[in-house]
């Protein structure tokens, strides 16, 4: 779980970089079954980082450290 906006850059930053390496790979690659096989774990990735970005965003900084010492 993300903890505070120094973190919230760094998951946005890698968000970005496996971002713009799945852009890469879909115009490089030109069988289906391969790019499916190589993106896949970097979907993957992605969607969990950009879940816990919005659990972060949907908390007040407050909330956040009664949140995180439950």
């Amino acid at each position: 779980m993300i903890v505070n906006d120094a973190e919230l850059k760094t998951t946005l930053d890698r968000i970005d970089t496996f971002r713009r390496q799945v852009t890469e790979l879909r115009q490089k690659e030109t069988n289906p079954e391969n790019y499916r096989l190589a993106v896949s774990g970097y979907l993957a990735e992605i969607d969990r980082m950009n879940l816990e970005v919005r659990e972060y965003l949907s908390l007040l900084p407050g909330e956040l450290k009664t949140t995180s010492s439950r």
